[in-house]
């Protein structure tokens, strides 16, 4: 594993800790759970853009690398829900596959981060 992967997995985790985080504070605020959900969510997708740009790939925000990244957040969406959707039918637990898709997406995004995304 490279140094910046591992910046890149940092980063990650720091991101749910924020998305988790606020979203609790807001739910034991009397919050709709689905808002706080949402807010939380929202808030670790801008924190984990601006860290990877910043931090992980030292790369200029750009409305184009800010697309890009939203694009990559929506492929990886989508093999964890196939993923998901895959381990329900075939096994009854759903929760194999989320474990499945953790290192999936983590690799895919930190490849197509580096190499589409960022431009490294």
């Amino acid at each position: 594993m490279t140094p910046q992967f591992l910046i890149y997995v940092g980063g990650g985790v720091l991101c749910a800790v924020i998305d988790i985080g606020l979203m609790q504070i807001l739910v034991a605020n009397m919050i709709d759970p689905v808002i706080a959900a949402s807010a939380g969510f929202v808030m670790g997708l801008l924190v984990n853009y601006v860290f990877h740009a910043k931090v992980t790939f030292k790369n200029v925000t750009t409305p184009v690398t800010f697309f890009r990244f939203m694009c990559l957040v929506a492929l990886n969406y989508l093999i964890t829900i196939v993923l998901v959707a895959l381990a329900a039918q075939w096994l009854s637990y759903p929760l194999i596959g989320k474990l499945l898709s953790l290192p999936i997406v983590a690799l895919n995004g930190f490849f197509l981060g580096k190499h589409w995304v960022f431009n490294q």
